[in-house]
């Protein structure tokens, strides 16, 4: 028996406040450009099945439930109670909260009260750059409002996280930007940017990932999938090689989140350099049943002491318990399974189960 008593989900979002219907619920289990194909439905994935399987038993039904009666049943709870048995049924102990994304989601206080857990912030670069630039007037003000936001930030929050890669691919220039081209890529968007218009210019997305990496504080990059419209080939952390070793040696340790499908290029890469880690959790959420076989190849390429658990969950509770379950029960099989070949021991797989579900986690964040 592999125990991880404690989780620490090093990457999650706030639930959704409201009720939801089928339509609504299901738009929350997969992020896609669209509505499911005509007479199917978002629950017929993997992570739909997933949600079947582990959620109705914390609701009071049975494994694998028809949705219509587990949502029934969900709203018969009501909203808050049925987040507060799903979230407390979870097994996390702690959240690291990114409060980027919009809608009626709660903030990190809200998720560690229903889930009885601690929560701590994660700030978003790009929105924080957009919440700057709304308040700015001029090229100088925004600059500089710009880095003082950054470094107040740094003093609550417990890491950064930049959506870069989805905005614009992780191929940028690895080197900082200069103070020149930095000012005209200001100009330039503050001049043709509407109020709340996103960032995406490459240039201000490079200042950005240094504000940040000189700050200390640990940075997450998104890779892989992720959300909809964005181009998945310019996503592959492989990409990142050039910043990567750019910021070797520098003090900020890099988390590339998510990873999936290129988990494989993520594993490499925090093989491979000191200060790189990787995510082992959001890709378990997508593949459900064959959560085992994607964490196993996590496992054979990054060392154990870099390899961190996250839920990646967004509105839904259900998210968190999925992507709890599916960890605990793919590392469970995976190092159960070197066990009893004799390839490992108890004690070490128990050992690096526990490095993997929190400790890695508490030592990078600092968590204590």
């Amino acid at each position: 028996m592999i125990e991880t008593p404690s989780l620490v989900d090093q990457y999650c979002h706030g639930v959704l406040r409201t009720e939801l219907g089928l339509g609504t619920f299901e738009a929350q289990l997969a992020r896609t450009e669209g509505p499911p194909a005509a007479g199917t439905t978002l629950f017929d994935t993997q992570t739909g099945f997933a949600v079947r399987r582990w959620c109705p038993p914390l609701l009071g039904l049975e494994p694998h439930c028809p949705p219509a009666r587990y949502l029934a049943r969900r709203r018969e709870l009501g909203v808050l109670e049925a987040g507060r048995r799903l979230l407390r049924g979870s097994g996390i102990t702690t959240y690291l909260v990114d409060t980027g994304l919009p809608g009626d989601l709660t903030g990190p206080a809200e998720l560690a009260s229903a889930g009885f857990a601690e929560a701590h912030e994660i700030v978003r670069l790009e929105l924080l750059a957009e919440q700057v630039a709304d308040t700015s007037g001029t090229v100088e003000s925004f600059l500089a409002n710009l880095a003082e936001s950054v470094h107040g930030a740094a003093a609550h929050a417990v890491a950064f996280t930049s959506v870069a890669g989805l905005r614009h691919g992780l191929a940028l220039a690895p080197e900082p930007p200069g103070p020149g081209e930095v000012r005209g890529a200001a100009g330039r968007w503050l001049a043709g940017r509407p109020v709340g218009g996103a960032l995406r210019d490459p240039v201000l997305l490079r200042h950005l990932l240094w504000i940040a990496v000189a700050s200390g504080r640990p940075l997450q990059l998104h890779a892989g999938l992720g959300e909809p419209g964005s181009r998945i080939d310019r996503t592959d952390p492989v990409l990142l090689t050039d910043f990567v070793r750019a910021t070797a040696g520098l003090g900020t340790d890099l988390i590339l989140l998510h990873g999936y499908p290129y988990h494989r290029h993520a594993a490499h890469l925090a093989g491979v350099f000191a200060h790189v880690y990787t995510d082992s959790g959001a890709a378990l959420v997508r593949t459900g049943a064959r959560a085992v076989t994607v964490l196993a190849e996590i496992l054979e390429l990054a060392p154990f002491g870099k390899i961190l658990f996250s839920t990646g969950a967004h509105g839904l509770p259900e998210l968190h318990v999925v992507g709890a379950r599916l960890f605990r029960e793919a590392l469970g099989q995976v190092l159960g399974g070197w066990v009893g070949e004799g390839a490992w021991s108890l004690e070490d797989a128990q050992r690096v189960a526990l490095m993997v579900a929190s400790g890695n986690a508490r030592r990078v964040y600092r968590l204590g």
